[in-house]
């Protein structure tokens, strides 16, 4: 055998195995999401949640920027718009 066949094997073979793999989880990828659809999400707006005692300022330091990430963590598990939700109050539990 000629060491150009050799490698051509070689080279090939590991594409053809690659292509396998793409397939296949593409596949198990189609058969997962229909085995788990979610329920979809009504587009109404969040309720406001009950009044509660402000935290002092201090307590918090850049308290925008806290405010932010909290917002766009609660915005993407709920699937919505972060411009959608509105945080009137933070109180450390």
């Amino acid at each position: 055998m000629s060491n150009l066949f050799v490698l051509v094997l070689g080279v090939g073979t590991v594409f053809v195995g690659l292509i396998c793999i793409i397939v296949l989880c593409k596949l198990m990828s189609t058969i997962c999401a229909k085995f788990n659809k979610k329920p979809v999400q009504p587009t109404v707006a969040v309720p406001a949640a009950a009044p509660v005692a402000p935290v002092a300022a201090t307590n918090i330091p850049n308290r925008q920027e806290f405010i932010a990430a909290v917002s766009a963590v609660i915005a993407e598990e709920m699937g919505t718009d972060v411009s959608k939700i509105r945080i009137l109050s933070v109180q450390k539990i």
